[in-house]
């Protein structure tokens, strides 16, 4: 079991991690066809075409080659930064585990509200909920489905496989005595699954799955299951997952990347134009 000298709670190294750049909604290519129509079922209509043509549909075999191909593009210098930002900030939130797990553990009726985040993080629903949507989007023709769960699939996958290696690695006990506590897998997993949404749909759907990660990542603390540095480098590592899927995907007003400061490091924030 880990050792703290004091109870400190260094949340704000989490916040800065589980915060992630707004980016606006892809727009749908515009036609003669469309100008004739009234605005507002015009936008409806190219809302619900896909943005890839269907020609462009992952295979099942792509699907899986593209898992591969994503494990091989994680040693990156991009993917560096951000492991460096997880490690900085799990290892500012350590001298606060004891005292965080102790804040949201509280009581046992406390933890009955945390109960819905083993199961929104778990690996099962998570890689199960993303393969549906790539099969439905398959079995449809609809190719932004498709293409949609086949990122937080991979995604997903490559941040799994990563959490599991540093898990068997890293050997922490968990608070609860159990082992393989560091680092979080459903904050690992929440995080990829936040930023493949962000990256494609934007801020409006990225501030929620941002929050429900957060909610996750929260709920391993409050059931003893992690500690706080634990879900901080967990979230790290699901954003780099993420990032690294996603790569040329969406049309954003705003970049985030890790930046290193004098003693320590965070997370910046640019406006882009989208001209």
């Amino acid at each position: 079991m880990d050792t703290l000298k004091r109870p400190c709670l260094p949340t704000v190294a989490l916040l800065a991690l589980t915060c992630a750049a707004p980016s606006a909604w892809a727009q749908a290519p515009f036609s003669a066809s469309t100008a004739e129509q009234p605005a507002f079922p015009a936008a409806l209509a190219a809302e619900a075409q896909p943005t890839i043509p269907p020609s462009a549909l992952p295979s099942l075999s792509q699907l899986f080659a593209g898992a591969v191909t994503d494990l091989a593009r994680l040693p990156s210098r991009d993917n560096v930064a951000w492991v460096s930002v997880g490690a900085m900030a799990a290892l500012l939130a350590h001298s606060g585990d004891r005292g965080a797990t102790a804040a949201l553990a509280g009581s046992g009726g406390l933890q009955q509200r945390y109960k819905p985040g083993t199961v929104i993080g778990n690996s099962a629903v998570q890689l199960g909920g993303s393969f549906a949507a790539y099969a439905i989007g398959r079995a449809s023709g609809n190719s932004r489905v498709a293409t949609i769960g086949a990122d937080l699939f991979r995604a997903q996958l490559a941040a799994q496989v990563v959490t599991q290696a540093v898990k068997a690695s890293v050997g922490r006990t968990r608070p609860d005595g159990t082992p393989r506590s560091f680092p979080s897998g459903h904050a690992s997993l929440s995080f990829a699954s936040a930023t493949v949404l962000e990256r494609h749909l934007g801020w409006k759907a990225g501030i929620p799955a941002y929050a429900v990660a957060s909610y996750v990542a929260v709920s391993r603390i409050g059931q003893r299951r992690h500690y706080l540095s634990d879900v901080a480098f967990g979230a790290a590592l699901g954003i780099m997952a993420g990032r690294t899927v996603t790569i040329g995907r969406g049309d954003h007003r705003f970049a985030v990347a890790p930046m290193a400061t004098p003693g320590g490091g965070g997370v910046s924030f640019t406006l882009l134009d989208r001209e």
